[in-house]
């Protein structure tokens, strides 16, 4: 393979490689945010929780209750649909993931290879000039020892 192909394809999997990083961050991001809004909906739920022990202290209706309740089933089964969420948002930069260190690995490959293409051309490139060095050398001590 001539040393701009493999230029190229180095080239190209540096491209997907920071394509793929972009991913994983906004993957990450993703999922980040929805553990904070999972945190904040348990902290709401904590909150309401203790609202509704503070106003059972005072007293309460039964439909004051009942609102109560159901309004903490809500939070619920909010709660829930967050962690679903999450769970989502896991698979996700699991798979994220898997394809940057498949990208990574596939630039690593091809950067190897650059680099054992510029050692083979820098040995020949040796080689041609050390070839060029002894070809100049027997020539002057040919035409030295022929000369009278």
């Amino acid at each position: 393979m001539q040393r701009s192909q493999i230029k190229v394809l180095l080239d190209l999997a540096e491209a997907e490689l920071e394509s793929a990083t972009t991913h994983l961050g906004k993957m990450t991001k993703n999922r980040d945010q929805a553990i904070a809004q999972l945190d904040m909906l348990v902290q709401y739920q904590d909150d309401y929780k203790l609202r509704l022990q503070n106003t059972a202290q005072k007293g309460l209706s039964v439909a004051q209750f009942a609102n109560f309740q159901a309004f903490i089933n809500k939070l619920d089964q909010a709660i829930d649909g967050q962690k679903k969420i999450i769970l989502d948002a896991e698979y996700r930069v699991k798979a994220a993931t898997e394809q940057w260190q498949e990208c990574e690995k596939k630039r690593l490959i091809y950067q190897e290879l650059d680099k054992k293409e510029i050692e083979l051309q820098q040995q020949k490139e040796a080689k041609r000039e050390q070839k060029q060095t002894d070809e100049t050398a027997s020539r002057l001590l040919f035409y030295k020892r022929s000369q009278p």
